[in-house]
């Protein structure tokens, strides 16, 4: 099996409903995504994938968050847009876009700061 990692970043400001503490109000973080694909198969030039391509599937699906206020993002309007939630919404969408691909995705890690994260996987 081989797994493929690539790491992206988004700006982005967030409140979290029903918190309470400080994350409730307005606020904003540097948040790192990193996507980890994986196949037990190389293509005939001995790849998974391109990191080019796996790079800008990433940077089509977080640049939806780029420089957003997330709760205004769906579906952040319905779901409060926690690291756990965003982790998952990231790694559906990235789903999506593998389906005729000869890898499937692997996990999503969103770091909101250097010492906190949440993983997506199934």
């Amino acid at each position: 099996m081989f797994d493929l990692t690539t790491e992206a970043q988004f700006s982005a400001a967030h409140q979290l409903r029903g918190y309470k503490g400080k994350c409730e109000a307005l606020h904003g973080h540097n948040w790192r995504v990193q996507v980890t694909i994986s196949s037990d198969k190389l293509d005939d030039i001995g790849m998974v994938m391109d990191f080019h391509e796996l790079k800008a599937i990433t940077g089509e699906v977080i640049s939806t968050l780029d420089h957003s206020f997330l709760n205004d993002v769906f579906p952040f309007t319905e779901i409060n847009p926690s690291s756990e939630n965003i982790a998952k919404w990231i790694y559906e969408s990235i789903k999506k876009k593998l389906i005729k691909k000869m890898c499937e995705i692997s996990s999503v890690t969103v770091w909101e700061n250097e010492t906190s994260s949440a993983t997506f996987y199934e």
